[in-house]
C-alpha cells in the first residue's frame, strides 16, 4: 500500500542508474527499472501521487536528482502533449464532420435529381407508348 511507504532511495543521485530501494513500514525492496529515464519516471510520477493523495505521513526520497522533486519536467510535458493530442483530435473530428455534413448534403440532391429523372423517364415512357 502506498501509506506503507516510507522511504524512496534512488541511491546515487550524481549517477544515472536503474536501482533504487524502497522501503516499506515492514518490508526493504530492492527495485531495478529497465533504464535510468524510467526510473526517473517512475520517480516523478511516485512522488506526484503521494504529495496528492498521502496526507499523513509522507514518504522520504533521498539520494534523487533534484528534477524529480519538482516533478515538472515529465508529468507537465506529458499533461501538454495529452492536452495537444486532444485539441488536434477534436479538430479532426470537427473537420470530418463537415465534411460529413456536406456529403450528406449532396448525397441527399443526388437523391432528388435520381429521383426527378425517374419521374420525367417515367412519364416520358408513358407519352412514348401511347403514340
Amino acid at each position: 500500500m502506498l501509506e506503507q511507504l516510507r522511504q524512496v532511495n534512488g541511491i546515487d543521485p550524481n549517477r544515472d542508474s536503474p536501482e533504487f530501494d524502497l522501503l516499506f513500514e515492514n518490508a526493504f525492496d530492492q527495485w531495478v527499472a529497465s533504464t535510468a529515464s524510467e526510473k526517473c519516471t517512475f520517480f516523478q510520477v511516485l512522488h506526484h501521487t503521494c504529495q496528492r493523495y498521502l496526507t499523513d505521513k509522507k514518504p522520504e526520497f533521498i539520494n534523487c536528482q533534484s528534477k524529480i522533486m519538482g516533478g515538472n519536467s515529465i508529468l507537465h510535458s506529458a499533461a501538454d502533449s495529452v492536452t495537444s493530442a486532444v485539441q488536434k483530435a477534436s479538430q479532426a473530428l470537427n473537420e470530418r464532420g463537415e465534411r460529413l455534413g456536406r456529403a450528406e448534403e449532396k448525397t441527399e440532391e443526388l437523391k432528388n435529381s435520381a429521383q426527378q429523372f425517374a419521374e420525367t423517364a417515367h412519364k416520358l415512357t408513358r407519352v412514348a407508348s401511347r403514340d
